[in-house]
């Protein structure tokens, strides 16, 4: 691997945590995977998105920022490489989406105040589904709290996404379409992927049809 800080990202069932734990498990490194079921606010929030998504973000954000200060504390030396399954700047794309116009204000200050203090991965990969595949990946693993997740709030995130993309020049960016593959049960798909993750990539956008 050319990096040592790697990170998946994706919207809500892409398959990002599939692919960071096959990753983790042929490449020795140290898997750092968002907590999303320890968030106690996630089910409630699908139900009634006004009343809960504030503590919902605010919950995510301190989550995802603890997990985060121990990677740049160098708490795992003896790995080769750190790869997760989330960028911490998703705490403000998902706030951007889910909060009123003040909540994602206060949100905000907080959320630029700490992400200062984090490391940027060297490689971001975002894996990109079109949004009927993304609810087909979303039914099949069945989880009851997202039965209610709508094609047009994938949209959004897809969206917001793309949009913070363009304001990160500097970031090494791999979109890749991985509409028609299966790196989970196909060795061959998987490994294209590793092709991919091998090459040095220059800074900016690069999109890739798998």
């Amino acid at each position: 691997m050319h990096y040592h800080y790697l990170t998946i990202e994706g919207n809500i069932g892409a398959g990002k945590t599939s692919l960071c734990k096959m990753l983790a498990h042929d490449f020795n490194g140290k898997l750092v995977l968002e907590q999303f079921a320890d968030n106690p606010f996630l089910p409630h929030f699908y139900k009634n998105p006004a009343q809960y998504a504030f503590p919902l973000e605010l919950f995510f954000l301190a989550e995802r920022y603890q997990q985060l200060k121990d990677v740049a504390a160098g708490k795992d030396l003896f790995n080769s490489y750190i790869i997760t399954d989330y960028l911490f700047a998703k705490s403000h794309l998902f706030a951007g989406i889910n909060l009123s116009v003040e909540e994602f204000s206060l949100f905000q200050r907080l959320s630029q105040i700490i992400q200062a203090a984090l490391p940027e991965p060297d490689l971001l990969v975002y894996l990109h589904s079109p949004v009927p595949v993304i609810l087909e990946n979303i039914a099949k693993r069945g989880r009851p709290y997202e039965k209610d997740i709508t094609g047009a709030y994938l949209e959004r995130i897809q969206r917001a996404y793309f949009d913070y993309f363009k304001t990160l020049p500097h970031l090494r960016i791999v979109v890749l379409d991985v509409s028609k593959v299966n790196f989970v049960e196909n060795r061959e798909h998987y490994e294209r992927i590793l092709e991919v993750l091998n090459r040095e990539q220059q800074p900016g956008i690069t999109m890739l049809t798998l």
